[in-house]
């Protein structure tokens, strides 16, 4: 009873990393709270497949919903997995990726349950509060942090009364860690239809598509990263050969996505993907509070900014004054020079 639960989203016996990096930040969460961690995870034939990619990271219980219908995800069917376990479990707080499967579940889960429900999170922490209006006080509550009011602030939100205190984060925002503590590792496997009705598999997959990202911007070491100064889809291009010199990957700030001059798929931010490079270059970044928030943990932070007071710059380890026209192409023959 109120323990800390993490959904794991599986692609037929495959854990999604963005579970398993909720899976050590559940343990932390877990271990300050003095509870246990749980996890659940439903899918079909997944029954001895995907134990060893969840049990690592420090998890007591790991609820297995093993059953025809529960891959692909539909809603309904997951929906009443999480809604009638957590009837019986009762947990203090619940965690899920903010994918296309999370952002479809945790809304449905939490109103089902008239719990909160917080997305998006950055960071996850456990904090006390004073409610001056009942004049209230509450310890360990879940502090969800995340960007709000198109990133002009830093939001800490809490859900002092309703459970499960619920949030999901993007992939890449956590780091996933193997536990080196000791955690009891129990596995149980539910029969499904005492927790989910048949009328919930009425709604059958057909065809699934399913397509590979087409490159590795959250696990590249570095990243060459342009905003809205970088000027145009040419001036990108110079991204892309810096990157390449470098063995990196290109990303992009959502001014630059939105003028069109690079893919979505390579936006860094709140709204984009979160990167944890050893080296992160930005390019005429100014470095609003949305992209700061997906790259803030990279090793080393180089800034390429004709403004000296670019908000980027305070974050930065190193700063080139200079605009990308002059600096890129400079680094470019200079990489060169000295890989040969």
């Amino acid at each position: 009873m109120n323990n800390v639960f993490v959904y794991c989203e599986i692609e037929g016996t495959t854990v999604a990393e963005v579970s398993q990096e909720l899976l050590t930040k559940g343990r932390k969460l877990a271990n300050e709270l003095g509870v246990e961690l749980e996890a659940v995870v439903a899918g079909t034939d997944i029954k001895g497949k995907v134990e060893d990619q969840i049990l690592p990271y420090g998890v007591d219980k790991l609820h297995v919903f093993d059953a025809e219908g529960l891959f692909p995800y539909t809603s309904a069917p997951h929906t009443s997995v999480l809604v009638n376990l957590f009837k019986e479990e009762k947990p203090q707080i619940c965690l899920m990726g903010a994918t296309v499967i999370g952002r479809d579940l945790g809304p449905r889960v939490s109103s089902s349950l008239f719990s909160g429900l917080t997305a998006d999170c950055t960071e996850l922490e456990i904090g006390e509060y004073d409610d001056i209006k009942t004049k209230k006080h509450y310890d360990n509550l879940l502090y969800q942090i995340r960007p709000a009011f198109g990133g002009n602030i830093v939001a800490t939100i809490v859900n002092p009364e309703n459970r499960p205190q619920m949030a999901t984060v993007r992939s890449g925002v956590m780091q996933k860690a193997i536990y080196e503590g000791k955690a009891k590792g129990e596995v149980v496997y539910p029969e499904v239809a005492k927790y989910v009705p048949t009328t919930d598999f009425v709604v059958k997959v057909i065809d699934r598509h399913v397509e590979a990202a087409k490159h590795n911007l959250k696990g590249a070491a570095i990243v060459v990263a342009g905003g809205y100064g970088v000027g145009s889809k040419e001036g990108f291009d110079q991204l892309f050969t810096l990157a390449k010199e470098l063995h990196g990957e290109v990303g992009a700030s959502r001014a630059a996505v939105d003028a069109g001059w690079v893919a979505a798929d390579r936006q860094v931010g709140q709204t984009g993907v979160t990167v944890h490079p050893k080296v992160y270059i930005a390019c005429g970044i100014s470095g609003q509070i949305q992209h700061i928030a997906g790259m803030q943990e990279a090793g080393i932070i180089i800034s390429i900014n004709n403004d000296p007071d670019a908000p980027i710059n305070k974050i930065a380890d190193y700063v080139i004054n200079g605009t990308v026209e002059e600096v890129v192409p400079k680094l470019i023959k200079y990489y060169k020079q000295n890989s040969k």
